[in-house]
């Protein structure tokens, strides 16, 4: 049985040598869009974090059985078309919830207390020159009592109700589905969210609901003394309609650990009249070792439970 790993380096060197047991298998560091068919030629199962599988590719595999996304958002993997070629797709579901919950918080405490911009402050100098021990160039506050809105009460969104709720927060949401369900947080519309909420964080997958979902007429609905964060999907979130909301200093900040295209190129974010204002990440808000690790034991699961039923 063939075994393919479209980008190995997603894993950052985590021992695979479970799944290597099971069958005849390949890693590769990263692969292109041009290299993916001849790569997988063959395979039985595939194993892809960011790689896309699209209809065409699927339809030229007639050997693939069993796509493991090693991630859990699947939109790189043309779902339809494999159902219909009965190509099974599994992913990884709940690796990383605390480790995404975890950035989501700190993210939202790094722009309340302007804590890129204190640390450069004493790195740079500043402070050993200073005849005050005190800086107050950058106001901060606190998030105990804050108003935390949460756009996709999933896993990984409850998780942050949980613990923005230690931190003293009031949590309400908006359900991106519509779909009702029993939870112990106040649901509201999107509108109601967003003129509300002193942190916006999405937690939603990207879909034909959620693409563009908050652009300029949104971002203008919020406090300006508001923040957002968007550690999901990039394209939930306007990138050039943020942008102007924060160089027109109409929202506090914004926290990014995804975009629209990755690694993201040219950008009206690059250029921002206050850069503390945004605080960015190479889309790693899931990559702690220890989520790496429950990762690679979802995928060896997968692949388990496939070969039981093979």
């Amino acid at each position: 049985m063939k075994i393919v790993f479209l980008d190995e380096y997603s894993i950052c060197g985590c021992d695979m040598s479970a799944i290597k047991s099971m069958g005849e298998y390949t890693g590769y560091h990263t692969t292109s869009p041009h290299q993916t068919l001849e790569r997988c030629r063959g395979a039985e199962i595939i194993i892809t974090n960011k790689v896309v599988l699209d209809s065409e590719t699927l339809k030229a595999l007639p050997d693939l059985r069993l796509i493991c996304v090693a991630a859990t958002g699947m939109n790189n993997v043309d779902l339809v078309a494999a159902a219909e070629l009965g190509i099974e797709v599994r992913n990884a579901v709940g690796y990383s919830t605390y480790a995404v919950a975890e950035t989501t918080i700190s993210s939202a405490l790094a722009l309340l207390r302007e804590v890129i911009y204190y640390d450069e402050y004493f790195k740079s100098g500043q402070y050993s020159k200073s005849d005050k021990i005190f800086n107050f160039d950058r106001p901060t506050a606190q998030l105990r009592g804050k108003r935390w809105g949460i756009v996709g009460m999933g896993n990984i969104g409850r998780q942050v109700a949980h613990l923005a709720e230690a931190f003293g927060c009031y949590v309400s949401y908006f359900s991106t589905s519509g779909v009702a369900r029993n939870e112990s947080y106040k649901s509201v519309s999107l509108n109601e969210l967003l003129s509300e909420s002193d942190i916006v964080s999405i937690h939603c997958p990207l879909n034909d609901r959620t693409r563009n979902l908050i652009g300029g007429d949104e971002l203008k609905q919020m406090k300006k003394t508001a923040i957002i964060i968007n550690v999901a999907r990039g394209g939930i979130i306007n990138e050039t309609a943020l942008a102007e909301a924060l160089n027109n200093n109409l929202i506090r900040g914004a926290a990014l650990d995804v975009f629209t295209s990755e690694p993201l190129r040219e950008s009206p974010l690059y250029n921002l009249k206050d850069s503390y204002k945004l605080l960015a990440s190479p889309h790693n808000a899931w990559s702690p070792v220890e989520a790496i690790d429950r990762l690679v034991e979802c995928i060896t699961n997968n692949i388990k439970e496939y070969l039981a039923t093979r």
